[in-house]
């Protein structure tokens, strides 16, 4: 199968929110190399590398716009360029974050609504659009098993992903899904006291195209290519 590629928010590589997330993933995206977590005295007993292995082969991130082939002419080089020149026509902002809960999973969440945020993700999915292939027979079925409505569905067949828009929730993921009540307050009680320091005030001045070289393996970040967005120095 072809490379995949996707528009992510991920912190840059020298942030402390970056590395203290990294390690509890147990891999950097930056290179994709595997990371020791940090022992977790009050999650004895969980497999907590079962319990992060969804967010750790995609890496520490939110999408902006959602994993795509490139589409015929396009060039990953292309795609690199106009990411670079994208961030230089953006305006970093700041908003409070916090690890939470979504739905089943934990994740760090922007704390009150943020026009900036989804702006910039609406940005992402309609100006990096022209360099995505149309969806194949097999991903728009797999896509239509999570029983989509008709505008997701709409969505979906015309950029790519269902979930957007209205319907976008920014989250970093740290976890898949723990249905156990009991175990989720145990993870979010450790979550909220390892990211501690991370928690509040965060400047978003960077945006970081992520490659996938086949459906099996993990995202990375493409090489060094986080861009900062300018004028503004980073957190």
């Amino acid at each position: 199968m072809s490379a995949r590629y996707a528009i992510y928010y991920a912190p840059r590589r020298d942030s402390a929110l970056w590395r203290r997330a990294s390690a509890w993933l147990g891999r950097d995206a930056y290179d994709g190399a595997p990371l020791e977590r940090p022992a977790f005295p009050t999650l004895d007993g969980l497999d907590l590398d079962a319990l992060t292995s969804d967010p750790r082969g995609y890496g520490f991130h939110a999408t902006l716009k959602a994993p795509f082939e490139l589409a015929q002419g396009e060039t990953e080089a292309d795609l690199l360029g106009f990411a670079a020149a994208f961030a230089e026509a953006r305006t970093p902002f700041a908003a409070d974050i916090a690890p939470a809960l979504l739905g089943a999973f934990h994740a760090f969440r922007i704390a009150a609504p943020c026009p900036e945020m989804a702006a910039l993700h609406e940005a992402c999915v309609r100006d990096f659009d022209r360099f995505r292939a149309p969806l194949s027979e097999h991903d728009i079925a797999r896509r239509r098993r999570a029983k989509l409505n008709a505008d997701q569905d709409r969505k979906m067949l015309t950029w790519g992903y269902p979930y957007i828009f209205d319907e976008f929730r920014f989250h970093m993921t740290l976890t898949g899904a723990i249905r156990d009540e009991a175990v989720s307050a145990r993870i979010g009680a450790a979550l909220a006291e390892h990211f501690a320091a991370e928690t509040g005030p965060y400047l978003f001045d960077s945006a970081a195209p992520f490659t996938q070289a086949n459906r099996a393996a993990g995202f990375e970040v493409e090489g060094e290519s986080v861009v900062k967005l300018p004028t503004v120095r980073a957190r």
